[in-house]
């Protein structure tokens, strides 16, 4: 996302510098290879890669931090991702510290579901460490309405800029190139799952909903698309369930998939369903939209409205039967499926575009700005 963030901000003339470490993402992943300490040139952008130390566990860098410390009079405005998380929650301090407006986008952890994992550590970490930085901020870059109005605040009230998560056009494969790889037939509906492997996705809702619609004959076939490195015993519970259940012979379990394959597998889809407890946004259904592709979600997905308005797919609470009747809806009407598909990818290229997004984003650090200067 911050790279093709970067790139559309980049592309209308601001000069961005993203700083970010070279960890690989799980703490048993070696380094990122990637130069330290010096400006990489990207689209039209530049990225600082500093190294973990001393924690690399929770990917934290005092190289980074002494960089922005030094350099932060340089910039107009920061823009940090993530809360919760030492390296960017001490960003936010320095930029405080230094008086560098920022925005911060938590990335949906203060949503209050999110916020009752590891509840105690939380409320610690938040009232001592993120409510000063959420006080100081210039404004918190939620993705959509449902996001920032349901968000903790921890009593703050800084401003709210809702500027939604946006999505590439995809590059047009050959019908059926997903079907062939993992030999589905050309006649079966194909429903897919493409998201973390994560109990709050809904998974616990998905699987015994699908098996409703095989009670039922009616015959398709499932692609569970991802993984979860953070929690492989979750991952293992969900394939072991497939694998004994009654929708065995109907599913394929295809693991984390990206690049074209990824592509087409969007494109190649007959119905897109994510049915998640929580989603501050859900690029996912974004990425399914955009490849004419209709979806089916949950009313906890936080683009659920934009979904219904616009009939890009349909919406339902979170409830096995809920989620069985719309399936079942979805699949037995082709025309439909289609319409509703068209009208998906003109939802996403007309509200998610990334050129789109970085107009309004460049807004609103110009507003920032402008209420800095008033204010001074």
């Amino acid at each position: 996302m911050v790279k093709n963030f970067s790139a559309a901000l980049a592309s209308q003339g601001v000069e961005v510098m993203v700083l970010t470490t070279d960890s690989n993402g799980d703490i048993d992943q070696p380094p990122l290879d990637v130069p330290l300490n010096i400006p990489v040139e990207q689209e039209g952008y530049q990225v600082q890669y500093f190294r973990c130390s001393p924690f690399r566990r929770y990917k934290f860098s005092l190289g980074l931090l002494r960089w922005l410390w030094q350099h932060a009079p340089e910039y107009n405005i920061a823009h940090i991702h993530a809360l919760f998380s030492p390296v960017s929650t001490a960003a936010a301090t320095v930029a405080r510290w230094r008086q560098l407006p920022y925005l911060l986008r938590p990335l949906g952890t203060l949503d209050p579901a999110d916020l009752q994992k590891k509840r105690q550590i939380k409320q610690l970490y938040g009232t001592l460490l993120e409510k000063p930085n959420l006080a100081g901020a210039a404004g918190i870059h939620f993705t959509s309405v449902q996001e920032a109005k349901i968000s903790e605040r921890f009593g703050t009230n800084a401003l709210d800029v809702v500027i939604p998560l946006g999505v590439k056009p995809l590059e047009k494969h050959s019908p059926g190139l997903a079907r062939a790889e993992w030999g589905i037939a050309e006649d079966l509906p194909l429903v897919l799952f493409m998201s973390r492997i994560d109990p709050k996705k809904g998974l616990n809702l998905l699987i015994p909903a699908l098996e409703k619609l095989l009670e039922s004959n009616r015959d398709f076939h499932f692609v569970l698309a991802g993984t979860n490195p953070q929690d492989p015993d979750y991952e293992r519970q969900i394939q072991e369930q497939l694998k004994s259940s009654s929708l065995a012979s109907h599913t394929t379990i295809a693991g984390f998939v990206t690049g074209d394959l990824k592509e087409a597998l969007l494109q190649d889809a007959d119905l897109f369903v994510l049915p998640s407890y929580y989603e501050n946004f859900g690029i996912a259904v974004a990425e399914a939209m955009v490849a004419g592709t209709p979806v089916v979600i949950s009313d906890q997905v936080h683009i659920w409205e934009e979904v219904k308005n616009s009939e890009a797919g349909w919406v339902c609470p979170c409830e096995v039967e809920a989620l069985a009747k719309l399936l079942q809806e979805a699949l037995g009407n082709l025309g439909e499926l289609h319409r509703r598909g068209a009208n998906a990818q003109q939802c996403a290229l007309s509200n998610y575009s990334w050129s789109a997004i970085a107009q309004q984003m460049i807004q609103a650090y110009s507003q920032i700005l402008l209420n800095g200067l008033n204010d001074s």
